[in-house]
């Protein structure tokens, strides 16, 4: 092999090495979005079929089962969810690989009085099959958590911004192709109280 050849071959190896890890990023950071929009498809899509997602002993899913429950879990706890990924490393190993993602997760709880913030990490097992990578295996930690005073979303301050808050469907407007002022769906603002 030339000097030449064996360059572009490093090239490519480096190139499919940031390919494969941005594709594993986006899985990660999709699952994300569709806990927020409720978007079943973004959720079931980040999990093989066959894989399992571990939220606690008493919360394990298969990858075909878990937007049903993470749908109904959210909706059950909260008026808005939101999930922050942010420092997130992974290892590949060809077909196999293996993330650490640090999520931040917020709730604005069902009694519109209060709001969790939990941490933690995400710790997943990804494969790519036929092309594509998803998650074989999530086990999430919890390492930080508290309640907290959300009066604010109900004062008049706030109420009086008219700031948009997510819808959970397609509705809501980062679905909107392409983004205008002129079309806001209805509910796509807090009414006058949050609660």
């Amino acid at each position: 092999m030339s000097d030449i050849e064996t360059r572009i071959a490093k090239l490519e190896a480096e190139l499919q090495l940031m390919h494969d890890r941005q594709a594993i990023l986006e899985c990660v950071l999709k699952n994300a979005r569709g806990c927020d929009r409720h978007d079943s498809d973004l959720l079931s899509a980040a999990y093989h079929v066959d894989g399992h997602d571990e939220h606690g002993t008493a919360h394990i899913n298969r990858g075909d089962e878990y937007a049903a429950w993470a749908n109904y879990v959210h909706e059950q706890g909260s008026i808005q969810n939101m999930h922050h990924i942010t420092n997130h490393i992974c290892e590949i190993d060809g077909d196999l690989a293996h993330a650490e993602s640090y999520v931040i997760g917020l709730f604005f709880n069902a009694d519109g009085k209060t709001a969790r913030l939990l941490a933690g990490r995400y710790v997943d097992k990804l494969e790519r099959r036929d092309g594509r990578w998803a998650i074989s295996l999530r086990r999430c930690t919890v390492e930080v958590g508290f309640v907290a005073d959300a009066a604010v979303m109900n004062s008049s301050f706030f109420r009086d911004m008219g700031f948009l808050k997510g819808l959970r469907d397609d509705a809501d407007i980062s679905y909107q192709r392409p983004l205008s002022m002129e079309s806001t769906p209805i509910g796509h603002r807090w009414p006058e109280s949050a609660a």
